[in-house]
């Protein structure tokens, strides 16, 4: 298959200094006197959480997203599939979908992007069950620049954006990636770094982070590698119509921290 020439940010900005943010401990809105600080830490820091059966024994995933973006089915049975294969949840793992009005924008801050969570997201950890947020966003990032456009970023602990008219962009027409291989390599990243990875809440068992890429793994075929900036690397990302995956040294923090 051949892909037209882009440069693009297949993987992700990884958005570390929203999570020092301060928030409100309630949510007035949503859920009335909703905990809701649990669910805004640093990323990465729920990693055991959402890996073993010691605190919480069900996984809520509440896919929101932006009116005429919603994800494909395949991405969405792919990320049920994908969390099922590293996670211990007995009590299983649980998809609910909400649809929020276009907002007009074309692009978005990241704080822009914290606020439709804050504003639209039901969804929080409760005694058994831990509780993830990804949004599935109309326009583009404001960090896009002429090097690379960003497909998606983790900014807090059960948090991530997915930028899916980026995604749209980029697939379905000739010599374009399908979009389901995309959008499922994005959502899998994305999920890999609130699971603690690279070096970000679960221990490495072996020296493979990037050190010119912290938080992301050095092997090039892993799902966790930093990024591919041309058609090179975004073939060999997919190659194979199927979604990259994670490598035996990523596999093994997750294990180590609790996960299968």
């Amino acid at each position: 298959m051949k892909y037209s020439i882009l440069k693009v940010v297949l993987v992700c900005t990884l958005f570390i200094s929203c999570t020092s943010e301060t928030v409100d401990t309630i949510d007035a809105g949503n859920n009335g006197n909703t905990n809701v600080s649990t669910n805004r830490q640093a990323t990465g820091s729920s990693a055991n959480d959402l890996l073993s059966a010691d605190s919480f024994k069900k996984m809520i995933v509440e896919v929101a997203y932006i009116e005429g973006f919603k994800p494909s089915a395949t991405a969405k049975n792919n990320f049920k599939n994908f969390i099922n294969n590293t996670t211990f949840k007995p009590e299983g793992v649980e998809f609910i979908e909400k649809q929020i009005a276009s907002t007009g924008k074309s692009v978005y801050t990241l704080d822009e992007v914290v606020a439709i969570e804050k504003e639209f997201r039901t969804q929080y950890n409760t005694s058994t069950t831990i509780s993830v947020w990804v949004l599935f966003i109309n326009g583009k990032s404001s960090k896009d620049n002429n090097q690379g456009s960003i497909l998606g970023a983790a900014y807090w602990n059960t948090s991530f954006v997915i930028y899916e008219e980026t995604i749209h962009g980029l697939s379905d027409s000739a010599f374009e990636p399908e979009r389901s291989l995309l959008e499922s390599s994005v959502i899998h990243h994305e999920f890999g770094h609130i699971l603690g990875l690279t070096n970000l809440g679960s221990d490495l068992q072996s020296d493979h982070e990037d050190a010119a890429h912290p938080k992301h793994c050095i092997e090039e075929d892993c799902l966790m590698y930093w990024a591919a900036e041309n058609s090179q690397g975004i073939t060999s990302m997919i190659s194979g119509g199927q979604a990259p995956k994670l490598d035996a040294q990523c596999l093994a923090d997750l294990k180590a921290n609790g996960g299968k």
